[in-house]
């Protein structure tokens, strides 16, 4: 603040400049109104009230100018503070000050003209435009804080009716939720899970303005350990555009639920995602979506229960020495991901086809099921499955046997 010394032949000029202020406060109404439009439009304050806050500023203004008092500020940062939280333009503001103090300054012009009074014009208008700065900083000031306390509050809300969306939210919310977060309700849409890199990191920031940015609504929840949003399908096309955005930021596990219709349903959808990101192993990075594996899906969301199946069908082979382990069970799964192709198979495993045909014999015998018999297939599928999403649990004794 600058807080100027008013000089004595400022104060006695002001004091005969200050009884024309109902004719300054006229003037300045008249031309804020003729020149802006967001007050001639009553956008965010009437007439009256735009009249007031004129005279009042303009009042602090002279008293200020005829000594009556330091610079008292308290008006610019109420009227800051109140536009701020109205969502008044800045600028627009700024301007409507410029306008009621240059409104001052030319009283102060006329009257020094008159008298030729040239060194008193030069001290008023050092004066006049050291208050103008002071005004525009108390005013800003106050602006920026009310917005910042006005933009917080929008978001705690926000945040509170996206955790109420995921939480499952009942009917008559669900019509406040979608207005607020500008979705459908019952527009279709997809649940993303992402997992943060450390507590509290978005693993995918600005997600909602990057797909805002691509007319795509969305909704967004940060927790210690994931990143949840909920996104908008408006088109054919909403999908790959999704998916290119998820994979510009390909570090960590991320799932995404099965489209769905209806905003009722997102709670079920997060679930989804977070058994489509539990498909994909601890520190690998990746993008799954819960329909693309239904079986991984299944066994992620009961990981005891397939814990207990994979012991309960491999335990035999899980009992065996390292080597002999590691071989059988790397077979069995290049066969499972060969669809049966022995030669596939041995392509993979670089070894012979009959080497092949050996350790699938040897596994069946360990087992004691069948490599023909769908049930027997189905069960080895999903253990091979659930010790994948679960390789640490292929060294601990079989749940059924402690």
């Amino acid at each position: 603040m600058h807080y100027v010394d008013i000089a004595p032949e400022v104060a006695e000029l002001a004091v005969e400049v200050e009884t024309r202020l109902p004719e300054m406060i006229k003037n300045t109404v008249e031309q804020i109104l003729d020149e802006m439009a967001v007050y001639h439009d009553a956008r965010f304050v009437t007439y009256e009230q735009l009249h007031d806050s004129v005279r009042v500023n303009l009042g602090f203004v002279m008293r200020t100018l005829t000594g009556s008092g330091s610079p008292d500020l308290s008006q610019a940062r109420a009227t800051g503070r109140a536009r701020g939280l109205q969502g008044a333009p800045l600028p627009e503001l700024l301007r409507a000050y410029r306008i009621g103090l240059t409104e001052v300054w030319h009283k102060f012009v006329e009257l020094t003209g008159a008298r030729q009074d040239f060194g008193g014009l030069v001290a008023a208008t050092t004066a006049i435009w050291a208050l103008v700065d002071d005004y525009a900083e108390a005013l800003t000031t106050a602006y920026r804080e009310a917005t910042a306390e006005s933009m917080a509050a929008r978001q705690n809300r926000r945040s509170a009716l996206v955790e109420a969306l995921f939480a499952g939210g009942t009917e008559g919310s669900l019509w406040d939720i979608a207005r607020v977060l500008e979705l459908s309700l019952d527009g279709t849409f997809v649940v993303v899970a992402a997992e943060a890199p450390t507590v509290g990191q978005e693993p995918l920031p600005q997600m909602e303005t990057r797909l805002r940015d691509r007319c795509h609504a969305s909704a967004w929840r940060l927790t210690p350990d994931l990143q949840v949003g909920v996104v908008s399908m408006r088109d054919p096309q909403a999908s790959q555009v999704l998916i290119e955005l998820l994979r510009e930021n390909p570090s960590g596990r991320i799932g995404v639920s099965p489209v769905f219709t209806g905003l009722a349903n997102t709670a079920r959808a997060l679930h989804l995602a977070r058994v489509a990101l539990s498909s994909l192993m601890p520190g690998s990075s990746g993008i799954v979506q819960f329909n693309e594996s239904p079986l991984a899906g299944l066994v992620a969301s009961a990981p005891e229960a397939s814990v207990q199946l994979a012991h309960h069908v491999l335990q035999p082979i899980l009992d065996l020495p390292g080597d002999d382990r590691n071989v059988l069970l790397l077979t069995l799964r290049a066969w499972f991901e060969h669809q049966g192709s022995t030669k596939l198979t041995s392509e993979r495993m670089f070894c012979h086809p009959n080497t092949i045909r050996h350790r699938l014999k040897r596994i069946t015998e360990e087992l004691g099921r069948s490599l023909t018999d769908p049930a027997d297939i189905a069960e080895l599928g999903a253990a091979l499955r659930a010790l994948h999403m679960f390789p640490e649990t292929a060294h601990l004794p079989s749940p059924g046997r402690r």
